[in-house]
């Protein structure tokens, strides 16, 4: 393989700049592991998606996602990214699937005015007081939730204390591969917001995180008594979803901005 096609994708955004960047990257077989994670690191990117057509007919692709330092068991942002690439290369498509490792099948469809629907499982966490996330967090929270895939949900008093929390992030990265994620309701302009970071997989603050809101979303469609509800991600770069939580499903709506194009040379290519 000389050279792999590779895409960085601004997902969860209308525009250039906004959202969360992914690199998609198609391979016509599987690069070793090592190589695979040496390729995320050169992106430097929060994820890099590697898509596969998928041999065994469960879906169109198989699709894999790597941080700079770690394989993960789900990304949101970068399937997204990944199902706009299938999409814008394939207009005859309506939706797309994806055979993941951890995660099941995934699917990403068209839908209104260039927008997507992607559906995630839905990943609900279970109450339990963690102490040690809140030290690093630099918070007090009124609830806490923690998923077995390694997510734990902090939820805080207003979306003020969201935006305004500083957290020590090698106190964070110390706590291993966590995904540690501070909600709060909504001021007026959407009806929850949230905060996420990963220090231990390598990414201090993620921008917009999809695999975020499938353990959110079951949190929140609960507390506000419906199904359906807006979201903000109040990072620096930021990003709206449209949420709705449908059995074991959260299906979020975002777009997609494509922003390179280009191909990335192997050693040796």
């Amino acid at each position: 393989m000389p050279a792999i096609r590779f895409a960085q994708i601004d997902a969860f955004a209308d525009r250039p700049f906004t959202g969360n960047p992914a690199a998609v990257m198609p391979l016509d077989a599987w690069l070793p592991d090592k190589v695979l994670q040496a390729i995320a690191a050169e992106n430097n990117l929060a994820e890099t998606a590697f898509l596969l057509p998928d041999a065994t007919g469960e879906a169109d692709y198989e699709l894999r996602w790597f941080t700079p330092a770690v394989e993960v068991a789900l990304c949101g942002h970068a399937t997204l990214a990944s199902g706009h690439f299938v999409l814008t290369d394939e207009p005859a498509r309506d939706r797309v699937r994806f055979r993941t490792r951890q995660a099941g099948v995934l699917e990403v469809a068209r839908g209104e005015g260039g927008a997507y629907h992607l559906a995630l499982p839905a990943w609900k966490p279970e109450p339990r007081d963690l102490p040690e996330v809140e030290a690093a967090a630099g918070v007090r929270a009124l609830a806490s939730f923690w998923h077995p895939q390694r997510y734990a949900v902090l939820v805080l008093e207003d979306a003020d204390a969201v935006r305004a929390a500083e957290p020590d992030f090698r106190a964070m990265a110390a706590q291993g591969d966590l995904l540690t994620i501070l909600t709060a309701a909504g001021d007026g302009q959407t009806d929850i917001v949230s905060r996420a970071f990963a220090p231990g997989a390598g990414i201090d603050e993620d921008p917009v995180t999809g695999s975020a809101h499938a353990v959110l979303a079951p949190i929140w469609a609960e507390r506000l008594g419906r199904p359906r509800f807006s979201a903000f991600q109040a990072s620096r770069r930021g990003g709206r979803l449209d949420c709705e939580v449908a059995g074991d499903r959260v299906f979020l709506g975002g777009r997609c901005v494509t922003v390179i194009e280009g191909a990335f040379r192997l050693p040796g290519a």
